[in-house]
């Protein structure tokens, strides 16, 4: 399948536009964590990921992060541009949120603004906005990006997408 170039309205961004291989980018931009009546994060320090044909995926400094929440994950990963994934757990009440969250503890020298922030998946979180947009986590389940109205697409990750 090969992808079309959905329109970009006012006021949006196509992923189509952002570059391969993928940058990190500092953000003013208010981002924000919320899950069982608990602020898992909330700031305006945050960092994100572009890279053609994905939405970006929102690192926050661990100073904005709820930390007493996390538990740390066996779970280990490699990107061949940032380096190795450790992964965190989220634990709300008696809930446990299995490997919802990932940093990037010694990323290569390209995504150094990286360094110790996470990023969360949106889908199993009751909620997580940008700017006070509720966002979309990114199809497919396997990557982190989050789906803005500001964000046009198509997205990596929807069936078919495997080799964009």
């Amino acid at each position: 399948m090969r992808p079309v170039r959905a329109p970009v309205g006012p006021g949006q961004e196509s992923v189509w536009d952002y570059p391969r291989p993928a940058v990190a980018a500092p953000s003013r931009r208010h981002v924000r964590v919320d899950h069982r009546g608990e602020v898992v994060a909330d700031t305006r320090a945050a960092a994100r990921t572009l890279e053609t044909s994905h939405p970006p995926s929102w690192y926050l400094p661990p100073a904005d992060v709820n930390l007493a929440l996390l538990r740390p994950s066996a779970r280990r990963s490699f990107c061949e541009l940032k380096g190795e994934a450790v992964y965190w757990h989220l634990a709300v009440g008696d809930e446990l949120l299995r490997d919802v969250a990932w940093s990037y503890p010694d990323p290569t020298p390209g995504f150094a603004l990286l360094r110790d922030h996470l990023a969360f998946y949106a889908a199993p979180l009751d909620r997580c906005t940008v700017d006070g947009e509720v966002v979309t986590p990114q199809p497919g389940g396997f990557y982190g990006g989050w789906i803005t109205p500001d964000v046009a697409g198509p997205f990596k990750g929807v069936p078919g997408s495997m080799g964009w």
